[in-house]
């Protein structure tokens, strides 16, 4: 194997002819390399063509890595031969460069060349450091075979796969946990929970997925990590199938990461080789084909039957299989999206009566009724200067009565069930996540083996700890470690905080630039000369303006998602986890801003900087701002969550997740010149590391956390104007599950299974949200809606105690002559008469009192009102939220007692193999004493120290 400190050149092509007596000699002298690396021979009578196998058939292939190859066109058919050659090839050609004359010039590097000009030597630079980290792969154990005559002439495959060795080595220096000879039977709980709970598991049988066990659910396997030394507590019968295909690809994994490449100007690992082109992918394999009836029985096509099918929609999902196929992490953002949707459940139903109460009782609603009674003969003050004229306040009664159906007391105690709900969802999440960790064996997965597993440096932080060690190599103290400190990063974090405050601020301007639009298009309608523009002004701004916001929503949340990486990119974090922990931060604050910045508007600021007839504000010139109707905005933040929730859902889920792959899919249809048939043909043909090379390479589960994260927020932050928002999220997230497993099954290729014991950070934010939905619910229940004002008047102004005289109440007085000049409407309203006062919704002083249009004495007993609702609804919440977080326990009591029973039967299981050692060598010595002669037995004396002498 060529060294670290040997001298090399590109070579453009492969040698035709070898000195055979060379060869030879040097064979001989490297009897102890192993000769594992071949290429696959299609000719070979062992081929199988659509295993996961070598071409001898039997050994598996756990990992895969790709690469592209530049084929001379003379490049005939490649028989099987050994490529121990080419690291004869590059010994030799090392040695004679060094027997030369000429010294070899630091130009003739290769790393060199390729950075001075881009050309030829550039693949060739790449050969050498894949030839250098497959020797090096091949002394960590591994064998490796080569495909480079499949059906991609410019795409090379490499397949490795771990012997049995190196199997037990690696899952011993991983602390893989086993299952052990020693099973035990799982005792259910017997307290009224989990009675109640496995009586609900009984019922609901026929919803379970078909999916077969080898071992029954009340019979659980002793687990214990992996040891060779105590590989006689393993049930090794089978040796093929003790390591699952996850867990082989996994410990490949780990070995490909630990190698590294150092003929490089630095250090170079599989994701720098990945990074810069050497490699062009690496996977691992799916473990067969889904569809046709010849496709054998395996855990992908039990998947794509019991999980992925849209049939079966109404079924549990299979989260142990899941877990077995994908690993801990893609099992636990299944299992955890399964319990939001059972919780969306009840949360549904409840929203769903709240919304049917509305509907039941508009017509005992008096506020409405007073607005649609014609007897009311109140004229109102026009919602624009100059061109909108004045207006009856009965034209509002149908919006008066649809706000009603979301804005009824049961909005208010829907919002505190949601509130409770939040916390009960979560309460139920950590239960079910820790009766998970119990049954996957994750209850002593501690820090320190997330630190081995997931804490490798990334390549882009060795690289640039590489340039800083460069540069103050003579600076530094012997001995001292190099590494970034805040200081290196600072112009990165000084861009992510410049960045991040520039992103924020354009989402304010696009909202700013709608609500001129809207202003706008609403002056325009109105002076409009078609009919049906002018009496549909209202409706027409609304959708449109929802809509408008709707498609900006979606096409800045594709920007922000590459600014947040390439922020991210920017501060060269150490670990994978502190690399995916800033970027989900950086990608939920972006997308949370974008999606909640215009219903926050409509929610909290729309109709509350308008000031008053003659004295209207104005911003960007004449732009007066708009006011909301009558009966409040809260049917405008309706109409804006309800488009947002289903549009969101319909284009990115649909249009993003189901129509783009099936638009590529027929593109590629038609750019190919086979036929459907012959299509199908080559389909067939494919060997299966071909098959998943054609598939989308797997970008990480974030962007699926992401999705329900902000839907959560949908659900619980202004639940309160939108009670049927809970039942959108649950149909969406019904075909959210199946469209999820469909993609993840057959259209992208097989992930690197992950441990992980919880859903890490999303936990966090999902506290959070719920904390801040029981805020903002308050504001929106006491702010937005006119639930308080209604409370106020009933009891401290109605004269008969009831709502009649409200909306005269909730009306102020305002003197048309008071208009500021050009402000008046040009072609006033054709009543009859001419209009001398006008009305507009606000709590002010007449005209006629001592000091007119100053806010009245009501204004401020409503505003003491609706804050002493803040506080008193905000703070009763969190207690109940508090009370029920500490009366239901994190950790289920059978999960507890069995995790304690598992512990009792490992120290009696090791107690039991102490003795029977100490027995067998007790045996073993009393055995040697028996074999010996009588004359010759004599206690044992003790060795003199002149014995011990040489």
């Amino acid at each position: 194997m060529t060294r670290r400190s040997d001298s090399y050149l590109p070579v453009p092509g492969e040698e035709k002819s070898l000195d055979v007596e060379f060869v030879k000699s040097e064979a001989k002298s490297h009897e102890s390399i192993p000769m594992r690396k071949i290429y696959a021979d299609e000719g070979s009578p062992m081929y199988p063509r659509l295993g996961p196998y070598f071409s001898d058939g039997r050994r598996r292939v756990d990992y895969v890595l790709t690469y592209h190859i530049q084929k001379p066109s003379s490049t005939g058919h490649r028989s099987s031969k050994v490529t121990e050659t080419n690291f004869i090839r590059r010994l030799r050609r090392s040695l004679s460069m060094r027997g030369s004359k000429a010294p070899l010039q630091p130009k003739d590097d290769p790393e060199i060349v390729a950075q001075e000009q881009q050309g030829s030597y550039h693949e060739d630079d790449k050969r050498f450091r894949r030839e250098e980290f497959e020797e090096n792969l091949l002394d960590m154990g591994l064998e490796m075979e080569k495909d480079e005559q499949g059906h991609f002439p410019s795409i090379g495959f490499l397949k490795i796969h771990a012997p049995w060795n190196i199997l037990c080595r690696e899952a011993e220096f991983m602390k893989l946990k086993m299952p052990t000879k020693k099973v035990y039977d799982v005792k259910q709980g017997s307290n009224l929970v989990e009675k109640i709970r496995l009586f609900i598991h009984k019922v609901t049988g026929p919803l379970h997925p078909k999916v077969d066990d080898n071992q029954p659910q009340h019979i659980k396997s002793l687990s214990h990590p992996f040891s060779r030394e105590k590989q006689h507590l393993f049930d090794l019968s089978d040796k093929d199938h003790f390591f699952d295909s996850k867990t082989r690809s996994s410990i490949v994994y780990e070995i490909l990461k630990r190698t590294r490449c150092t003929k490089a100007k630095y250090s170079m690992g599989i994701t720098s080789l990945l990074a810069n082109g050497v490699y062009a992918a690496a996977y691992p394999l799916h473990d067969g084909d889904i569809e046709g009836p010849d496709a054998p029985t395996n855990d992908r096509k039990l998947l794509y039957e019991q999980w992925a099918s849209y049939s079966v929609f109404y079924k549990y999902q299979p989260i142990g299989l899941i877990r077995k196929y994908f690993g801990e992490k893609v099992g636990l953002y299944f299992a955890w999206l399964g319990v939001y949707t059972q919780m969306l459940i009840p949360a549904s139903i409840v929203g769903v009566i709240v919304f049917l109460y509305g509907c039941a009782t508009v017509d005992d609603n008096i506020p409405s009724m007073e607005i649609c009674d014609p007897r009311n003969n109140i004229t109102m003050c026009p919602l624009c200067d100059h061109a909108c004229s004045y207006w009856k306040l009965m034209t509002a009664c149908g919006t008066a009565r649809a706000s009603h159906l979301f804005d009824n007391p049961a909005t208010v105690f829907f919002s505190v069930f949601m509130a409770l709900w939040a916390v009960l969802f979560m309460e139920h999440w950590k239960r079910r996540q820790m009766r998970l960790n119990y049954v996957w064996d994750l209850t002593g997965f501690g820090e320190e083996e997330e630190e081995e597993h997931k804490d490798h440096n990334r390549a882009e932080y060795e690289v640039r700890v590489m340039q800083k060690s460069t540069k103050k190599e003579h600076s530094l103290p012997q001995g001292e470690k190099v590494k970034l400190t805040c200081t290196d990063r600072l112009p990165a974090y000084l861009t992510t905080v410049v960045m991040m405050g520039f992103m924020i601020t354009a989402t304010f301007a696009i909202v700013f630039g709608v609500i001129l639009y809207r202003i706008s298009i609403k002056t325009a309608l109105h002076v409009s000369t078609y009919p049906a523009a002018r009496s549909n002004v209202r409706a027409t701004v609304k959708t449109t303006a929802a809509i408008i916001y709707l498609i900006i929503i979606i096409v800045l949340d594709e920007i922000y998602a590459a600014v947040a990486r390439w922020l991210t990119t920017l501060e060269v974090p150490k670990t994978d986890k502190s690399f995916e922990e800033r970027l989900i931060f950086k990608t939920f604050i972006l997308k949370f801003v974008n999606a909640f910045t215009p219903i926050v508007y409509l929610a909290f600021f729309r109709g509350r900087l308008v000031g008053r007839p003659g004295k209207y504000l104005y911003v960007v010139g004449s732009y007066r701002m708009e006011e909301c109707a009558h009966a409040g905005c809260l049917m405008e933040l309706c109409i804006q969550l309800c488009i947002t929730m289903l549009g969101k859902q319909l284009i990115q889920n649909n249009l993003f997740e189901i129509g783009i792959p099936k638009l590529k899919k027929l593109l590629q249809r038609k750019k190919s010149e086979l036929d459907p048939k012959q299509q199908e043909e080559l389909n067939k043909s494919l060997q299966a590391y071909e098959k998943d090379h054609i598939l989308c390479p797997f970008i990480g589960i974030n962007p699926e956390y992401m999705e329900m994260i902000i839907q959560f927020g949908m659900v619980t932050l202004f639940v309160a104007s939108f009670p049927l928002a809970p039942l959108f999220a649950l149909l969406n997230n019904i075909i959210e599950i199946r469209l999820d497993a469909k993609k993840f099954v057959m259209e992208l290729r097989r992930p690197i299974a992950a441990k992980a014991k919880d859903i890490g950070i999303w936990y966090n934010l999902l506290r959070g949200l719920s904390k801040l939905a029981v805020i903002v619910n308050a504001f929106v229940i006491a702010f937005t809606s006119d639930f308080i004002p209604r409370l106020v008047y009933q009891y401290t102004y109605s004269p008969d105690g009831t709502m009649h005289g409200f909306i005269n109440h909730s009306l102020s007085y305002f003197n048309v002559s008071d208009f500021e000049p050009g402000t008046d409407p040009v072609e006033p309203l054709n009543l009859g008469y001419k209009v001398e006062i006008c009305r507009f919704k606000d709590f002010r002083e007449p005209p006629w009192s001592s000091s007119p249009y100053d806010l009245a004495k009501v204004f401020w007993v409503v505003l003491a009102a609706r804050l002493a609702f803040v506080i008193v609804f905000q703070n009763v919440v969190m207690l109940m939220s508090d009370f029920m977080d500490w009366l239901i326990p994190d950790i289920p009591k059978d999960i507890s007692l069995q995790m304690h029973k598992e512990k009792i039967l490992m120290v009696e299981l090791f107690m039991k193999e102490e003795q029977g050692k100490r027995l067998s060598a007790r045996d073993n010595h009393d055995h040697d004493y028996g074999n010996a002669p009588s004359a010759n037995i004599s206690p044992p004396q003790p060795r003199s120290r002149q014995a011990n002498c040489y």
